[in-house]
């Protein structure tokens, strides 16, 4: 795994943190948490074979995996975020 990858998620992860954190907007929060699971999924594929193996199909397949459930998950908090709205007219915590 080169560290180049590694600096690059922590730095995507970073991000993400610091949106989850800062943001009092809850759509704000919901694409943090995306971001953060991104640097995951940078992880995962950097982790997963060198140049003379080449790529682990597993790993491909646990990301590919992971990018349906994150989608899922995205879509029931944006479903909640809309009710959220209409019963209160707000979307960001006080």
């Amino acid at each position: 795994m080169s560290g180049a990858y590694v600096i690059a998620a922590a730095a995507v992860f970073a991000v993400g943190l610091y949106g989850v954190l800062m943001s009092r907007h809850l759509l704000r929060k919901i694409i943090a948490l995306n971001v953060m699971g991104s640097a995951a999924f940078i992880l995962i594929v950097a982790a997963s074979g060198g140049v003379e193996t080449g790529p682990d199909p597993v790993a491909q397949a646990l990301v590919l995996t992971g990018i349906v459930i994150a989608v899922a998950s995205t879509a029931f908090a944006l479903a909640l975020l809309v009710r959220i709205f209409r019963e209160t007219g707000r979307t960001d915590l006080e």
